[in-house]
């Protein structure tokens, strides 16, 4: 499965729980979240429009940084 990363403005645990609350819900996905760095790393077979459009209904900031090499 493709692998890519993402940049988004987490600045606590809750704010990292309600990212895996919106990807869980997606499913398909595995993904890593990297809380001091603020991104989060998913794979899954979803377009980077759909992760990037349910990474952004927890209201945060998000961008797509590329593909992901972990």
């Amino acid at each position: 499965m493709p692998k890519h990363e993402f940049s988004v403005d987490m600045s606590c645990e809750g704010c990292a729980e309600a990212v895996s609350r919106v990807l869980n819900k997606l499913g398909g996905v595995k993904f890593h979240t990297d809380l001091p760095n603020k991104k989060v790393c998913i794979e899954s077979e979803h377009s980077v429009d759909i992760l990037l459009a349910t990474l952004r209904k927890t209201g945060k900031t998000a961008s797509y940084l590329g593909p992901s090499s972990e």
